[in-house]
Parts: C-alpha cells; structure tokens; sequence
C-alpha cells in the first residue's frame, strides 16, 4: 500500500510539473515551489515529454524553462508544441525589445527591464511609415504589444500607487530564447528591404546583435 501512495504522489508531482509546461512558460520568480520541483524531477520530465516528441529547455540562471518540439523529418507527425507565424509588426517589436534587452543587460545590474506602453510605443513608431492617423498607428502598436504579451515575452504589470501610474510592462528573459543572434541578423536583412520600399534614398545599416 505505501508503495502505490509513492507511486501516486510521484505521478502528481510529475503532472504538476508537466501540465504548466504544456501550457507555455515556468518561471522560477512566478512559481517558485514548481520551479523547485522542475529541478528536482528534470529527468523524468524529459523522458515523459520526449515520448510526445517534446524536449525540454531549462535555463536556470535566466530563471525560465519550457517546451518546445524535436525536429523531425517527418511532417505528417502532429505537433503539441505549434508553430506560430509572426506578421512583420509583430516580429519588429520583438527584435526591437531583444535589442532593448541586451542593452539593458550591457548596462544595467537589474534583472528586470520594465518599460512603459509610452516607450514601448517610441521605440516603434520611428521604424513605422508616415500617417496622418496617428491614433491609429498607437492602436496597431498596442495590439502587437497585446499580441507578444499573450505568447509571453513581455507581461503587463499592475499600476503602483493610488492613483495608479503608467501602464508598464517587464520584457520577459525567455525572449532571449526565441530570438537569437541569427534571427536578428536575418530580421536586419528584411527591415533594410522595407525601409528602402518605404524610401528608395534610405539605407539602413546592419546592426550586430
């Protein structure tokens, strides 16, 4: 009887862990008690999600973990972990905010870049072509900024004080993960190209990541 409580207890501490990763992202300052056991059973989760065609990625000093699928040559397998297209808007933002994050990095002892839906919306807007509807141009901004926060990598936080303050938003670690040195190279080349669409007489030069 005492071996089939361990083997329960074990099982539910397993899925306690699974289940959120299946989810989206772990962070070790959201769930601390799970993250704990992460660490503790990361073994087991790797040989239960790897059945499904998962691996599991943990970066202990950034504090984040999560799934993501194994490459395979055969399509025709489902995938547990989709794909997610990424419309230009959406993709200059993210490598925007990762150019952001590294500078921060550079020159900054925190761990957490916080920033306001007002500088989130600067630091766009100079990429974005001329318009006389400028409440509009704000309006598509903040639905990437809700499009990126809905797939984690940046979250909203809650107004300090009484009278409330600026909406403000932490840029999560795990964009690290995602868009890397490559990525933002190849994201360079395009941003170029529709720049000089925007304006032929317009060079933009390649910044390194």
């Amino acid at each position: 009887m005492a071996m089939v409580e361990e083997a329960l207890d074990a099982g539910i501490e397993l899925s306690a862990v699974v289940i959120p990763l299946l989810k989206g992202v772990l962070y070790e300052d959201d769930e601390t008690r799970l993250w704990g056991l992460l660490l503790r059973l990361q073994a087991r989760v790797r040989d239960y999600v790897g059945v499904l065609g998962l691996e599991l990625v943990i970066d202990e000093a950034e504090g984040y973990a999560f799934l993501r699928s194994r490459p395979t040559e055969d399509d025709a397998l489902p995938r547990l972990v989709a794909r997610r297209p990424l419309s230009f808007g959406v993709s200059l933002l993210l490598a925007l905010l990762r150019k952001r994050l590294a500078e921060f990095d550079a020159t900054s002892g925190d761990t957490r870049l916080v920033m306001t839906r007002d500088e989130i919306v600067e630091l766009v807007r100079v990429f974005l072509p001329e318009t006389a509807n400028e409440v509009k141009r704000v309006d598509q901004i903040e639905t990437h900024i809700n499009r990126i926060a809905d797939l984690g990598f940046v979250r909203r936080l809650k107004p300090t004080g009484s009278a409330g303050g600026p909406v403000s938003y932490e840029v999560r670690r795990i964009l690290k993960a995602f868009v890397d040195a490559q990525w933002l190279a190849d994201f360079a080349d395009r941003l170029k190209a529709y720049k000089e669409q925007l304006d032929p007489s317009t060079e933009v030069a390649s910044e390194d990541a």
